[in-house]
């Protein structure tokens, strides 16, 4: 029965995908929605986020809420963990107590701290090349066991599919403008953050809830809400933070 109703989820959750790829006409929304479902489906993942390798660097384009944007930056930054490995290798990168895990020093102290006590990276790979890598995060060791894991990987061979038919359909030089967008959308939406945390006295993962709820009841998308509340703020529009720099197209 557990098995069947797993089935099921995905099923509806490929289905969902597809919406997505017909209905969704710039690539950040749909990479948006697509953590988003991953987080729901993979259970018992509490966040999750999608890093895309550009101009020979890793960024974070879409992430399900606050702590899956945090835990991929902080592999950025010590050029080292697991999603940064299953983007390199790969193949599936697991982390299952990462209180015990001696890989990447650098990147553990901080994501311990974040509340992350186990992982799993996955590999988007599209004509032979790991273009990206999905990656879940769980509070709990060993939250990922073998039917978790056995969704988690049909779930990213759904979304590197749609993806890839998404990629091929694209334009290069309109698809570099997009995922360009898609990470700048993450720089404004970091500000953001920022703000309302300093506004409301609240973490991280509270100022993304009300900006996620915000966004859902005024039906816009996440960006635009919060470039508005930087512009109310400063008033001035959002710029990159400083040190962004889009990448460029392999030519």
């Amino acid at each position: 029965m557990v098995s069947d109703a797993a089935d099921s989820h995905l099923a509806s959750a490929y289905g969902r995908l597809l919406v997505l790829l017909v209905d969704s006409p710039h690539v950040d929304v749909f990479l948006d929605q697509v953590v988003r479902v991953a987080a729901e489906v993979v259970t018992p993942a509490v966040a999750c986020g999608l890093t895309v390798r550009r101009g020979g660097g890793a960024f974070t384009v879409a992430a399900s809420d606050d702590l899956a944007a945090r835990a991929d930056e902080i592999q950025y930054g010590a050029d080292e963990g697991p999603c940064l490995q299953a983007l390199r290798s790969g193949r599936a990168v697991e982390v299952v107590d990462l209180r015990e895990d001696g890989r990447w020093c650098r990147y553990r102290e901080h994501a311990l701290r974040l509340g992350i006590v186990s992982s799993l990276s996955l590999p988007m790979t599209v004509d032979g090349e790991a273009v990206g890598a999905l990656n879940l995060y769980g509070t709990d060791p060993a939250a990922f066991d073998d039917r978790a894991r056995r969704q988690a990987v049909t779930f990213t061979d759904q979304g590197t599919a749609a993806l890839t038919v998404m990629l091929r359909q694209a334009d290069q030089a309109l698809l570099h403008r997009q995922l360009t967008d898609a990470m700048a959308s993450r720089s404004v939406i970091d500000q953001a953050l920022g703000v309302l945390m300093g506004q409301q006295r609240c973490t991280a993962a509270e100022a993304f809830a009300l900006l996620r709820q915000a966004s859902q009841h005024r039906n816009r998308k996440l960006r635009d809400v919060a470039a508005e509340i930087i512009t109310q703020v400063t008033g001035t529009s959002p710029q990159p933070a400083p040190g962004f720099v889009a990448p460029r197209p392999h030519t």
